[in-house]
C-alpha cells in the first residue's frame, strides 16, 4: 500500500514538473512572439501605413515590393500584417484565464484566427509558386508541407469545436498553433544554431544547405512531435514518462530562448 501511495504522490509530482515545464515554454515562447509582432507593427506596418511600399526592402527578404506587381505586393503586404495579428490572436488564445473567463471573446477569436490561418496559408502557397518568392524549391517544398498541414489542422479545430468535443478540440488547436507559427520557429531555429555553432555551419545564401534543409522541415514537424510527446506524457499514469518529457519541454525551451535573443538582439533591432 506504501508503495502505491509513494509511486501515486511521484506521478502526481511528475505531472506538475510537466505542467510547469509546459507553461514556462509557453512564457517563453509568448516573450518571443511578442518581440516578434513589434517588430512585425514598426517596421513593415508604419512603412505600408505611410504608403512607403519600396521601403520594404530596406532588409533583406526574398522578394518584397515588386514596381507595378499590384497583387504580389497586396498579397505580401497582407500575409506580412496579418502574422501580426494571428500572432497576438494565438497567444490569446492558449491564455487560460482568457479562455476561463472570457469563453465569448475566445471563442469569436478563434474563429478569426483559424480564418486567417486559412487566409496566409493558402496565400503563402501562393506567394511561394505564383509569385516565385523562394530561393530553393527544397525549402519551397517544406513551406508548402506547412501550409497544407495548418489548412487540415484547422479544419479539424474547427470541427471538433463546432461538436462540442472541447478536448479533442484543444488538442488540434495546439497543433494548429504550432504549424501556424513555423514560419517563427524557423527563425528561432536558424539563429538558434548560429549561435550555438558560432557560424552558419551548414547553410547556404539559398536556403538548400544541410542545416537550411533540417531547421526548414524541423521548424515544424520538431514542434509538433515535442507537443505529441507532452500529450502522450500527461496521459501515463507513471512518473518516468512525465519526468522524461518535462527535461525535453524543459531542453526544447532552451533552445528556443537562445534563438530568440539572436533574433531580438540581431536580425531584428538593427531595423528598429
Amino acid at each position: 500500500m506504501e508503495d502505491v501511495k509513494g509511486d501515486n504522490w511521484a506521478a502526481k509530482a511528475a505531472g506538475g514538473l510537466l505542467k510547469g515545464t509546459g507553461v514556462l515554454w509557453f512564457l517563453t515562447a509568448a516573450a518571443g512572439q511578442i518581440a516578434f509582432v513589434y517588430y512585425i507593427v514598426v517596421y513593415y506596418g508604419s512603412r505600408t501605413a505611410s504608403g512607403n511600399f519600396a521601403a520594404w526592402n530596406d532588409r533583406p527578404i526574398i522578394t518584397g515590393y515588386v514596381a507595378g506587381d499590384g497583387v504580389g505586393n497586396f498579397m505580401f503586404a497582407a500575409h506580412v500584417l496579418l502574422a501580426a495579428v494571428i500572432t497576438f490572436g494565438g497567444l490569446l488564445q492558449l491564455t487560460p484565464q482568457i479562455r476561463n473567463r472570457a469563453r465569448s471573446f475566445h471563442r469569436w477569436n478563434g474563429r478569426l484566427f483559424l480564418i486567417i490561418a486559412y487566409f496566409m496559408a493558402a496565400g503563402g502557397i501562393w506567394l511561394v509558386w505564383g509569385r516565385g518568392s523562394r530561393l530553393s524549391d527544397i525549402t519551397a517544398i517544406s513551406g508548402t508541407m506547412n501550409g497544407v498541414l495548418i489548412l487540415l489542422f484547422a479544419s479539424l479545430a474547427w470541427a471538433y469545436a463546432a461538436r462540442r468535443r472541447i478536448d479533442i478540440h484543444r488538442q488540434w488547436a495546439m497543433r494548429t498553433f504550432m504549424v501556424v507559427n513555423g514560419v517563427w520557429f524557423f527563425r528561432v531555429g536558424v539563429m538558434a544554431w548560429i549561435i550555438l555553432n558560432q557560424g552558419p555551419v551548414g547553410m547556404n545564401n539559398t536556403l538548400s544547405g544541410p542545416a537550411d534543409v533540417a531547421i526548414s522541415f524541423g521548424s515544424y514537424l520538431i514542434p509538433l512531435a515535442v507537443l505529441e510527446i507532452y500529450f502522450a506524457a500527461a496521459r501515463a499514469h507513471g512518473a518516468g514518462p512525465k519526468l522524461a518529457a518535462s527535461v525535453l519541454v524543459l531542453i526544447m525551451t532552451g533552445v528556443m530562448a537562445v534563438g530568440i535573443f539572436g533574433l531580438i538582439t540581431l536580425m531584428w533591432g538593427p531595423y528598429l
